[in-house]
């Protein structure tokens, strides 16, 4: 179990920098110098993650913002969720949901080591977050759990159609979806070029691999302009192991980021389709 009781960063006021061996690239934390007690982190030169140590109930990433809103509603307010992280990044939203529900049993899989010891070492933990890490496959790491284990499993590995494949895959979904309790909810980021074609795929293998759980429901969350299919960006989709709640499109919808849009039903599926 990993946990840190700091709030502060270490090395504070340096920007630390390491190579992940594993791509050939450098990660880097430096600090949000728009807000006070955030800081970034970037593989290659790129953003990939946002963490604010002084305040982790504040998510900055707009397709972040969108999961942690579903995961405000997949059980009471405050109640612990035993949840699976596929794909580490700088732990957000573990630390969220240590924020938002402290006591929550989490675990979290990532395929480079020397990134997860990186932020792990750079970036404390809030006080009292319970995580399990897991150096390897995502989809490797599936068959360590037992059927029924969490009631949220979060997959954030995607950066478009380059996505490894065995984790696009209907079968890889029915492995994850195996693993959701009666009330889970599994949540997909999949960033996409215009046309989102990779995306609309993903909507399909989604709902092939839940099969197994006829009561099964689906949304797909985004800035309202994304399912134009005009631009390039991040499309959140959930699949529940029940019926999905009218209620919670409601919510989501006034909970943003605004302008925001969620399709279930007839929508999605016509989405889907790419009609």
């Amino acid at each position: 179990m990993a946990a840190n009781k700091s709030n502060k960063p270490n090395d504070a006021g340096r920007s630390p920098s390491r190579l992940l061996r594993g791509i050939g690239a450098h990660a880097t934390i430096t600090e949000d110098g728009f807000n006070p007690g955030a800081w970034v982190l970037s593989i290659g030169g790129a953003e990939q993650s946002h963490v604010n140590l002084a305040h982790p109930e504040e998510i900055f990433y707009e397709y972040l913002r969108r999961i942690g809103n579903v995961l405000d509603l997949a059980a009471p307010a405050g109640e612990p969720l035993r949840t699976l992280h596929l794909g580490a990044g700088a732990l957000t939203l573990t630390r969220y949901l240590q924020a938002t529900r402290p006591g929550s049993e989490q675990h979290a899989v990532e395929l480079e080591r020397e990134l997860l010891d990186f932020v792990l070492a750079h970036l404390p933990l809030p006080e009292g977050t319970v995580l399990e890490t897991v150096i390897g496959d995502a989809r490797d790491a599936l068959s360590r759990y037992e059927p029924g284990s969490f009631e949220a499993i979060v997959l954030d590995v995607f950066s478009g159609a380059d996505a490894p494949e065995h984790l696009t895959t209907t079968e890889f979904y029915a492995e994850a979806a195996a693993l959701l309790s009666p009330a889970g909810v599994l949540l997909v980021n999949v960033g996409d070029d215009p046309g989102l074609a990779f995306c609309r795929r993903q909507v399909r293998n989604l709902q092939a691999g839940m099969s197994g759980i006829p009561e099964a429901g689906f949304a797909a969350l985004a800035e309202k302009s994304m399912f134009t299919g005009r631009y390039p960006g991040n499309i959140v989709l959930a699949a529940t192991a029940f019926p999905w709640p009218e209620d919670w499109t409601t919510a989501l919808l006034a909970a943003g980021p605004h302008p925001a849009d969620v399709l279930t039903g007839e929508r999605l599926d016509v989405f889907a389709s790419g009609s």
